[in-house]
């Protein structure tokens, strides 16, 4: 039995969190820290410059008004005061792929576990409506048994996406990157009623054809996207070739 800390970034109330709890808790001790509120897209922000506050709702589940990332933290070092075997994030209510990951406080949430040395998974649902989260969190607990069998390298923790159909119909897991997708941003101008400009940002994704072995190709054919997301930036790659266009200058 492993004792797992689950957040959220679409806040207490949402129905993936009370799911995905559900589920795991038929094998395993869970704790529930999430927002008070919705935080999507909040990224990595850390809370420093006003007071945090923790509300206990139930047994084992608790709010605060801080992000994801903050519940993290305030997870393990207040509500638990000990390291959990494994941080989840979500289930979130639409998929995080691609460059979504940058943006996601899903996804941002088990970033800060694998910064503090803790297994962690990110999990969203690839859809918008009538979502099956009770199928994704049955594909959750399967994962879980997997790595309490076998441990996950340290400082990388994997993002999840889950196609929105029945656990039945789903064809298997596939290890996948990143994939990439063009946003059209969309700023919206509009006029309150004292006569000032305010602004929504919105955005649509161009039609794509998502390419083979990344998380938009998995999830389109019915895999379940498990994607390794190395959590300390091992950029050695780039950090090469940009060596190589520098070099000379040094």
């Amino acid at each position: 039995m492993l004792l797992i800390l689950i957040t959220n970034d679409d806040g207490i109330n949402s129905e993936g969190i009370k799911c995905l709890k559900e589920k795991l808790s038929q094998k395993h001790e869970v704790y529930v820290v999430a927002p008070d509120r919705e935080r999507t897209c909040s990224a990595h922000s850390i809370t420093l410059h006003k007071p945090l506050r923790i509300v206990r709702h139930s047994d084992k589940v608790y709010s605060t008004n801080g992000t994801p990332a903050d519940c993290v933290v305030l997870g393990i070092r207040c509500v638990l005061q000990k390291r959990p075997d494994l941080v989840i994030s979500g289930i979130n209510g639409g998929p995080n792929m691609g460059q979504d990951i940058f943006y996601s406080g899903t996804c941002a949430a088990a970033r800060e576990g694998a910064f503090l040395g803790i297994q962690s998974l990110s999990v969203s649902i690839d859809g918008r409506e009538r979502l099956k989260y009770e199928d994704a969190a049955k594909v959750i607990l399967r994962i879980v048994e997997i790595i309490e069998e076998n441990s996950l390298p340290k400082g990388v923790f994997l993002n999840v996406n889950i196609p929105n159909i029945r656990y039945e119909e789903v064809r298997g897991f596939m290890i996948t990157t990143p994939g990439f997708r063009i946003y059209e941003d969309v700023v919206i101008e509009r006029v309150d009623p004292r006569g000032k400009k305010y602004y929504w940002i919105g955005g649509a994704t161009d039609r794509f054809k998502p390419k083979k072995g990344t998380d938009f190709f998995a999830v389109s054919k019915g895999y379940v996207s498990i994607t390794p997301i190395d959590a300390y930036i091992d950029e050695s790659r780039s950090q090469n070739l940009v060596k190589k266009i520098f070099g000379r200058l040094s």
